[in-house]
């Protein structure tokens, strides 16, 4: 059996970098998506204080607001969904980069069974954590596209002040 390190020395660095450039990925994917998170929490907190200081008197308007709040809800729940894809997305990537350096230093060994095992654990912690990454960027696209409705909406309120 010809082993990649045989073949090419930086087979080892591929096999650990593949996976930490993933993780780096995720880990952002994270950060921003909290960050949403926090200004959604803002949002409907300065929404729900204007609405009960000064409640809408039309009912037409009373309904945009409750679809908003609705909305704002909805987004919070998807964010932190999201969040924990990514998170799930983190650990996964960097179990496979541990994974796949004991299983670089098993394939220039005689043990090839284990190798076998090892590869095959790191290849499934690694779709784990790509199926994560996926599913938490697909979330984050349906929360954009709630945010943009409740955008859309507050623009046509707007400009139906100013007719």
């Amino acid at each position: 059996m010809i082993t990649p390190t045989a073949d090419n020395p930086f087979a080892v660095l591929t096999l650990i970098a593949a996976p930490a450039v993933f993780t780096n990925a995720s880990s952002v994917l994270a950060l921003g998506t909290g960050n949403r998170l926090a200004r959604v929490v803002d949002r409907a907190r300065v929404l729900s204080k204007g609405l009960h200081a000064e409640p809408p008197e039309d009912k037409a308007m009373a309904e945009m607001w409750m679809r908003h709040v609705d909305r704002l809800g909805k987004r919070g729940e998807l964010l932190v969904r999201a969040m924990s894809f990514f998170y799930t997305a983190v650990g996964a990537f960097a179990a496979a980069s541990l994974v796949s350096l004991l299983a670089a230093l098993l394939a220039g060994s005689s043990y090839h069974m284990p190798f076998t095992v090892v590869a095959a654990i790191s290849f499934v912690v690694g779709v784990v954590g790509f199926i994560g990454l996926a599913a938490g960027c697909s979330l984050l696209v349906r929360e954009t596209r709630l945010a943009l409705a409740s955008h859309s909406e507050e623009v046509r309120l707007v400009k139906s002040w100013l007719r």
